[in-house]
């Protein structure tokens, strides 16, 4: 299992780094741009590059967990969080000013669901008191919060009200989505390797789930 674990780590890892070089090549404004737009740039391969492997990272992770008897709906929502990161970048976003495509919305509404799903695993997580459970549960909750910002606009400009990216600090509200996302991830690799144990009738045992 420690083996699945560090390939999953260096995943995140490398998809991180890779992730961190588009931001550094590309040069947008990283406030008001959203990460789906640094697909366009020269450097854009490096986008569904980082979200395969974080896709791989969540799933070598959600077999560390399955192994470790962990709840099977925390291990399908992480493998639905991977599933949902390569939707994203396999189907890219439309380029500003042009109109929703059938690629446009399966990046979009993959966008959602893996913004949805890992804070519910990560409350799943926190419930069973793992170790870090209170950092698990905080970080939830803060992409939760996260998410809600950036539902908002989209609802507002279905009301006719124009609200652009310019107007509103999306890009720093998306990642702090992705990053407490990860957080989440890596904090539920980081617990298996050091699980915290209790007391049983039979001795010490490791409270995994």
């Amino acid at each position: 299992m420690k083996a699945l674990l560090v390939s999953g780590f260096t995943a995140i890892g490398t998809g991180t780094g890779a992730m961190l070089t588009l931001h550094a090549e590309a040069g947008l404004d990283p406030l008001h741009s959203v990460i789906s737009e640094y697909a366009f740039q020269a450097a854009g391969w490096l986008l569904p590059t980082s979200l395969t492997l974080f896709a791989l990272g969540s799933a070598l992770i959600a077999e560390a967990l399955r192994r470790s008897g962990a709840d099977r709906w925390v291990v399908a929502l992480l493998l639905t969080w991977g599933v949902s990161m390569l939707l994203i970048g396999a189907f890219p976003t439309d380029a500003p000013g042009l109109p929703l495509s059938l690629s446009g919305g399966i990046h979009r509404y993959a966008a959602f669901v893996a913004f949805l799903v890992m804070p519910l695993a990560g409350f799943l997580l926190a419930r069973a008191r793992i170790r870090y459970a209170r950092c698990v549960r905080m970080l939830s909750v803060l992409a939760l919060g996260a998410l809600l910002l950036v539902v908002i606009p989209y609802v507002v400009r279905m009301f006719g009200i124009p609200l652009s990216n310019d107007d509103i600090p999306a890009g720093l509200i998306q990642r702090t989505v992705v990053v407490t996302e990860l957080g989440v991830l890596a904090l539920a690799g980081l617990a298996l390797l050091r699980p915290l144990t209790r007391r049983s009738r039979g001795g010490i045992s490791p409270v995994l789930a």
